[in-house]
């Protein structure tokens, strides 16, 4: 209600928790957002900024990955301010009218998976909210503006009650009693369950995501918080589903899904990133070469469905890797492996057969890499030369060494040639591709054969041209 209340309460946040502090305005979690001159307080002089300064912090806010996270706001950022991130409005001030429906509309907008702002009252402004609403309403506004939290509440149960059934019979008591390593031993047994459903994946991830936004909305309420370890185990476990594996990289956990395990506070769910080995009780593997002892673990383990999915999402990784180097050896593997799939899916196949079609996979795919050095090309050699068709009988003809040498001649006349945006010009596009025929009619490439190997090496070519782009 006043700026010396803004001060105070800034002093008072920042004794509990005073890492959320800094003096530079490009640092902090949080901040204040007042007007003022030099003739106030000493101690207020620190909030006090010009508009460039304010500017700055708004655009530092509406960055949903900047640090500053709570503003504490005195008769500012209302007409014209828009973050659509913002999720919580904490309202401390007598407001009515246009000013208060300005001031909800603050947390109001669609983000990612937001169910819904959240306006937490300190003065009991309900009567305002439905003089305003009333007025909102007469003036031709239509939807529904607010969410009664005992239909959140209903619904919450509702899915909670789906997730407590596809994992009927299963205990995960230890989730929130036992320690660290008692929780991650429960999330191979518990997907292990979710997998051996039919469609138990896909119902299951389903109605993980409804629970969450429907207890984002529910919290406070005690049923919400009866169940909130629940939810948590829920999220670990669909995290441990839809973990995908980008070596080196990894991606940040939902919006939502960060927002519920801070309100779930006594926590289960690890922040960060879930490893999945450790989720599966295998140790962390060198994807590169996907090693003999590690797929021998994997076939090992009790849980078949799971053992599944775990090689799946790994020769998922392994070909996206291979895809930004090597377009028909990821294409290829790309197809035999959701061939495989699609007969387990089916139900053609078992699990235990399709454990052992994939594991093959991996060996090939590990053969593979080896095959460059056997025929002594480099990588980008290696691309090329599975460009050319080298399985088809017609081309199979020309020899290795005559193949080889294309390869190199290839790799030597797409790098002299390819500028950063090349695939955006077609004058550059069209030189190029006059180039590629020109070497392989020069060793005596079947010639019905060319149009579509031309195709595929500028394909190649795209991938390679990136590649050296970024080295």
């Amino acid at each position: 209600m006043s700026r010396r209340i803004c001060v105070e309460l800034y002093r008072e946040i920042v004794k509990l928790r005073p890492q959320w502090a800094s003096e530079d305005d490009d640092q902090g979690e949080i901040k204040i957002v007042m007007t003022g001159s030099a003739s106030d307080p000493p101690d207020w002089q620190p909030h006090i900024r010009n508009k460039p300064r304010r500017e700055a912090l708004a655009k530092r806010f509406r960055d949903p990955n900047d640090p500053l996270k709570l503003v504490i706001v005195r008769d500012m950022w209302l007409t014209g301010f828009d973050c659509p991130s913002l999720h919580t409005l904490y309202l401390d001030k007598p407001m009515r009218g246009h000013g208060l429906m300005q001031a909800i509309a603050r947390v109001n907008r669609v983000f990612r998976d937001k169910p819904g702002g959240l306006v937490v009252d300190y003065l009991g402004l309900a009567h305002e909210l439905k003089a305003a609403l009333a007025t909102y309403t007469e003036s031709g506004g239509t939807g529904q503006t607010t969410l009664e939290q005992e239909r959140a509440v209903a619904l919450m149960q509702e899915k909670y009650e789906i997730c407590c059934g596809i994992l009927h019979g299963f205990d995960w008591s230890d989730w929130a009693s036992g320690d660290a390593q008692a929780r991650i031993g429960l999330l191979p047994a518990a997907q292990e369950q979710v997998l051996s459903r039919v469609n138990g994946k896909e119902r299951f991830l389903q109605a993980v995501r409804d629970l969450s936004k429907a207890f984002a909305l529910a919290v406070p309420h005690e049923k919400a918080l009866e169940i909130r370890d629940d939810v948590a185990f829920f999220q670990a476990v669909a995290a441990a589903l839809t973990k995908t594996l980008d070596v080196g990289a990894h991606g940040r956990a939902p919006l939502l899904d960060h927002a519920v395990r801070q309100i779930i506070a006594r926590a289960v769910a690890p922040e960060g990133v879930l490893d999945i080995f450790a989720a599966a009780g295998l140790k962390k593997p060198d994807l590169s070469i996907l090693s003999e002892e590690f797929l021998a673990e994997v076939r090992g383990l009790p849980q078949r469905n799971l053992a599944v999915e775990l090689l799946q999402k790994l020769l998922k990784g392994e070909i996206s890797t291979r895809r930004r180097q090597n377009v028909v050896q990821a294409r290829s593997f790309a197809e035999m492996l959701e061939q495989t799939l699609r007969r387990y899916q089916n139900r053609a196949i078992e699990a235990a057969q399709v454990i052992e079609e994939l594991i093959a996979l991996a060996r090939d795919m590990r053969q593979a890499s080896a095959r460059g050095e056997k025929l002594g090309l480099s990588e980008e050699e290696l691309a090329f030369y599975d460009a050319l068709e080298t399985n088809d009988s017609a081309v199979k003809v020309l020899g290795d060494e005559t193949l080889r040498t294309i390869a190199r001649e290839l790799v030597e006349t797409v790098r002299r040639n390819v500028t950063i945006d090349w695939t955006l010009r077609e004058n550059v596009r069209a030189q190029l591709r006059v180039l590629v025929k020109r070497i392989l009619r020069k060793y005596g490439y079947p010639p019905d054969k060319q149009e579509k190997a031309t195709q595929t090496v500028l394909e190649q070519a795209a991938l390679l041209s990136v590649e050296w782009a970024a080295a």
